[in-house]
């Protein structure tokens, strides 16, 4: 079963007239492979690994998060959807075939975003990405500035909480910025074979180094099922990686509802609807989005 389908009740979007066409979400990651899930609706691609000009995923991280947040599910005739099955997808790649990378990609890949944001309308921008930043802290710093750069642009970023959890203060840079909206993964108790070993309770958790309750929302991710490179068109993958594009699109289905929220509107929206699941603060945040509260 598509976990996104069974939590957040993906045909919401299509019962309620919302397409979300129009609105461009940027995913910094490892590239989209160009799924037949995603039809035309790839706005653009950079690529700041190997410079190639083609749309294409080596490691399909990247595929999956795009899927997650706007795949319309044509392969599998509905089946597996994405939560706004009618937004454009920007994928920039900064990650490389192993899903690693750096903080120069990183920064140029923010910059490209920061230049084309008004010629494809970027509204959001979705970072499944994260270090927790041991070596030279000043590039880190860098990063975190250049981030809320775009959130001082008027973005909405979206960033995972990381999957070095359960200990305290294992957010992961970005995710970190006290701007920015970072999220995790609430059903992290369940069995997760990431890595190759039980991953479970792996949503990192608050406070940051500044004592900043993070993360704000907590969303599903584990064994969700969405787009893929491979044969099958589809796989399953856990981790905040993938509770972070659940709530991109949910964004991106209030954006088009509400298309002239500013990006702290949208931040002061959920931390007023979203429903406190009793977990400790520093493990749900603010707690978790259902979507009948958010938009209705």
């Amino acid at each position: 079963m598509n976990r996104i389908s069974e939590v957040i009740r993906i045909p919401w979007a299509r019962a309620h007239g919302l397409t979300v066409y129009g609105i461009t979400v940027a995913v910094l990651d490892t590239g989209a492979y160009p799924h037949p899930d995603f039809s035309e609706r790839i706005a653009a691609f950079k690529d700041f690994e190997k410079g190639f000009n083609r749309i294409y995923d080596d490691n399909s991280h990247g595929t999956h998060v795009c899927g997650i947040i706007g795949g319309d599910g044509r392969m599998s005739r509905g089946k597996y959807c994405g939560v706004a099955p009618g937004c454009s997808l920007l994928p920039v790649k900064v990650l490389d075939e192993k899903g690693l990378g750096n903080v120069k990609s990183m920064l140029d890949g923010i910059d490209y975003i920061l230049e084309v944001r008004r010629r494809y309308n970027l509204r959001i921008v979705n970072i499944s990405v994260g270090t927790l930043g041991s070596g030279n802290a000043d590039k880190f710093d860098e990063l975190i500035k250049k981030v809320e750069k775009m959130w001082d642009a008027g973005l909405i970023v979206v960033a995972a909480a990381g999957n070095e959890g359960p200990g305290r203060g294992t957010i992961t840079i970005p995710g970190t910025s006290k701007k920015i909206i970072t999220v995790g993964a609430y059903d992290d108790y369940s069995y997760s074979a990431m890595r190759k070993r039980n991953m479970s309770y792996y949503s990192g958790r608050g406070p940051t180094s500044g004592c900043i309750v993070k993360p704000e929302i907590v969303e599903p991710g584990n064994s969700i099922v969405s787009c893929s490179a491979n044969r099958a068109g589809y796989s399953a993958k856990s981790g905040t990686s993938m509770a972070t594009p659940v709530l991109s699109g949910i964004i991106a289905l209030l954006l088009e509802r509400y298309p002239y929220m500013t990006n702290k509107e949208v931040k002061m929206r959920l931390y007023e609807r979203a429903v406190d699941l009793g977990l400790p603060k520093s493990r749900q945040g603010w707690g978790r989005i259902e979507i009948d509260k958010l938009i209705g």
